[in-house]
Formats: C-alpha cells, structure tokens, sequence
C-alpha cells in the first residue's frame, strides 16, 4: 500500500471516530442536527479556549470527558 493511502486511512479514521464522538455526546439530537448549530458552537469553543480563560476550559472539559469515558455515561 501507498504512503498517501495509508495516509488517507488514517485521516478518515480519525475523522470517523470525532464524528462518532458529537454524536455520543448527543449534541446532534439536541441541535436536531443543525450542522450550522454545531459548527457556531465548536466555534465558540474555540474561541473560550483562545481566551483568558483557555486553560480553565481545558482543565474543567477533560475532566468531564475522562469522567464520561470511565463512567460509560455517554449521552449515546
């Protein structure tokens, strides 16, 4: 196989797997999948953690996406 072709796989991949993520954390049934909705909201994240307060968002978001991960408590 290719390098681009493994290259590629690995991109869809990672790509599959951030989408099975919004979707597990049900921001696609709370939006009624509003791709314009979802899009501001990542970027509003973007922007927290852009800001003065970036290292918080960090902090208190891990947090809750390594609890929900252990937990099993996944809206999805």
């Amino acid at each position: 196989m290719r390098t681009w072709q493994i290259e590629r796989r690995r991109r869809t991949r990672h790509l599959i797997e951030l989408g099975g993520l919004v979707v597990k954390s049900g921001v696609v049934e709370l939006t009624g999948d509003d791709r314009a909705m979802i899009y501001g909201a990542f970027l509003w994240m973007a922007e927290k953690l852009d800001s003065q307060d970036g290292e918080r968002a960090r902090a208190l978001w891990s947090a809750k996406g390594k609890n929900a991960f252990e937990d099993g408590s996944l809206c999805s």
